[in-house]
């Protein structure tokens, strides 16, 4: 979809030196090539022939049939949907950029719609944007594991929830986390087995070939690095330049070995990254004062403990003329989640803070009034989506990628110990980030994809890969970019300082960096740290006026941060990114 016209904060510009692309050539030599077993797969089907037609006034349209079973190509099929936004200097293109937003079960197509709203205007001029929707998700052939919405809700009414708290709710979520993944592993095959990070690499491949690009120029963000990470190292020697942005581990992603006996979140610590991000914002909030954070009265750290204590005995009950809404301590800790993703993460997180402390207060004052219209602002926002008609299969295409691409502990209910451990590791975070792949069990989610993809990560590409992970990521921990660092051999690392999720857009050094790799494969210099635009608690808040939405703040001028999506909680505080 379409984003929306907003105000734009846009602060100073730091530098980046950038090495000559003809450096880059002597890192580059040797590649790894592509397996015969992969080449086989992948060459043994036709060039497809992509019949455009003009679509959304500024993009080209079309859908190809792609084997379900590369090992089958002339099997049966399933439909991809792909969308491009064409070059704006047709005579001088470089080629394609394919883009995804992550998720799993982001929309490669909306993404590339959306493309010259947050993308640089030199990319726009010099590539054709192409968004490829993933097997199963989007406007592609959908997965769908349920026969009617009616099945679809019965369960879904046991997992909405932001995380289970205590005996009662886990067992509850439990039995959903099972019917989930068995619905899955029967009607919604076949593409529910057929769904996996490589499917999707191959795909895109031949639709590589199909809009005449000879090596891939690719831009991921978020689960999208993991599809990055996939296609360098199952197609080593067919990319020309891989920006990944916000990375994932693919090792730990895919559970090998004994990594396969726990649950997600405690192989990606995603938990570890948002809670290292909060306690930052404490330090930062306590620094700067009251008259630059909203929650700075006291220690804010105890203080927010006491609101989590709080919660946990009684939740707050809020009542307007529209209805009365109820606010859990899983609630709360969500939209806290929620908040981290932002540029702006210290500001929102702190008035989300104050405005709950506010609450549980009570009373008849302007700054209770004010707190409650803003929380259920939230409320609202989020509440305007359901499990109701048409059919929604969004958990499902996050799913299906996760639980296939996995090795999973065997039984769900072994998730609220595992889950506790991690809460304890990661404070407030672990639960909410340890139940995402609860319908995984291998007990429960019995599909599987024989072809998927499970190392190595190291291969060496034919032109080298640029990571790029910020330091205060929520999602994303900044630890394993650091990590994919050391494993890809032709690779390098951009550190960016910004807050929230994936680095592009959030300061000039990163996105000129970014930029000028993807034009001309150049790379930063080692050691690249970029400034963003914004860190938390610098502008008075009688005067800063309201900070910018995760989606509307960029460093660019005109332009807006790119949709990433991420897998996370779902709560009643907040909409999403």
């Amino acid at each position: 979809m379409h984003l929306s016209r907003s105000r734009l904060v846009v602060a100073g510009i730091a530098g980046i030196a950038l090495v000559a692309g003809s450096s880059v050539a002597a890192e580059a030599a040797s590649p790894a090539r592509t397996s015969k077993i992969e080449s086989k797969r992948v060459d043994s089907v036709p060039t497809p022939k992509l019949g455009w037609y003009k679509c959304y006034e500024i993009a080209e349209c079309a859908t190809v049939k792609l084997p379900l079973d590369y090992d089958k190509p002339k099997g049966a099929k399933t439909e991809i949907a792909v969308l491009r936004v064409k070059a704006k200097d047709q005579k001088h293109k470089i080629g394609s950029l394919f883009l995804n937003p992550g998720g799993p079960g982001g929309s490669g197509t909306d993404i590339a719609l959306n493309a010259p709203y947050f993308l640089s205007e030199s990319l726009l001029q010099k590539f054709d944007i192409v968004g490829v929707d993933p097997r199963g998700i989007g406007a592609s052939a959908n997965i769908k594991c349920f026969t009617s919405v009616k099945a679809q809700s019965a369960v879904m009414a046991k997992l909405n929830i932001a995380f289970p708290v205590g005996a009662k709710q886990e067992a509850t979520y439990t039995a959903g986390a099972k019917a989930f993944g068995k619905a899955c592993s029967t009607t919604g095959k076949p593409l529910s087995g057929a769904m996996s990070t490589a499917e999707v690499a191959r795909d895109m491949d031949v639709i590589r070939r199909a809009v005449g690009d000879k090596k891939l120029t690719y831009l991921g963000f978020s689960y999208g690095t993991v599809l990055g990470e996939y296609y360098a190292n199952m197609f080593p020697d067919r990319v020309r330049a891989l920006a990944i942005d916000g990375n994932l581990d693919p090792r730990a992603w895919v559970g090998a070995g004994s990594a396969g006996d726990r649950i997600l979140d405690a192989r990606l610590h995603s938990a570890d990254g948002a809670y290292r991000a909060l306690k930052e914002i404490f330090k930062r909030c306590d620094r700067a004062g009251e008259k630059y954070c909203a929650f700075a009265a006291g220690n804010p750290e105890a203080n927010f403990a006491a609101i989590t204590r709080s919660l946990k005995a009684k939740p707050v009950v809020v009542t307007d003329e529209e209805g009365t809404f109820t606010i859990t301590y899983a609630d709360f800790v969500s939209a806290e989640l929620s908040a981290l993703y932002s540029p702006y993460a210290g500001e929102n997180t702190m008035q989300l803070a104050a405005d709950i402390a506010a609450l549980i207060k009570g009373g008849s004052s302007p700054a209770v009034a004010a707190a409650r219209t803003s929380v259920l602002d939230r409320i609202r926002t989020a509440r305007a989506t359901g499990y109701d008609f048409p059919y929604d299969n969004s958990f499902e295409t996050t799913m299906g990628v996760v639980c296939t691409d996995g090795t999973h502990p065997k039984n769900a209910a072994s998730w609220p110990a595992a889950t506790a451990v991690r809460d304890r590791q990661a404070p407030y975070f672990g639960r909410a980030w340890g139940y995402i792949d609860a319908p995984c069990a291998r007990s429960t989610w019995t599909v599987r994809d024989e072809d998927a993809y499970r190392g190595p990560f190291n291969k060496r590409t034919s032109a080298p890969v640029l990571l790029i992970g910020n330091y205060w990521d929520p999602a994303t921990n900044y630890d394993a970019s650091v990590a994919m660092s050391r494993v890809l051999p032709n690779s390098r690392l951009l550190t960016s300082d910004n807050w929230g999720h994936t680095a592009y857009g959030t300061g000039a050094c990163a996105t000129a960096a970014i930029d000028n790799y993807l034009l001309k494969v150049a790379l930063p210099a080692k050691g690249t740290t970029c400034a963003a635009e914004h860190q938390p608690f610098t502008e008075p808040i009688e005067t800063g006026g309201e900070p910018a939405t995760a989606t509307t703040m960029s460093a660019t001028p005109g332009k807006r941060l790119p949709p990433v999506a991420a897998p996370r909680p779902v709560s009643i505080l907040t909409g999403g990114r």
